[in-house]
């Protein structure tokens, strides 16, 4: 039960930091807000894993992490130098 209730708020959150992504003032309030949007994702992977005791959602979520937190970096650095070399 406290796991969905977790899921719920979860998402309730996501659609706050969606409207970020939308309005948000500046490209690094949106950039910020996408990324928060992955750290959501990542942790509702977890809350599916132990809700369903399926260890393989663990893999994914580290991997998804990973990938959110390399992309923010690609995207803030393209944003700064105008390349990613």
């Amino acid at each position: 039960m406290i796991f969905s209730l977790g899921i719920i708020v979860i998402l309730v959150a996501s659609f706050f930091s969606l409207y970020r992504v939308v309005k948000g003032p500046s490209f690094f309030d949106r950039v910020l807000a996408v990324n928060l949007i992955g750290t959501k994702v990542v942790v509702l992977l977890v809350l599916v894993d132990f809700l369903y005791n399926r260890p393989e959602f663990i893999d994914i979520s580290i991997a998804y992490a990973l990938i959110n937190f390399i992309g923010t970096i690609a995207i803030l650095k393209l944003k700064e130098k105008g390349r990613l070399d």
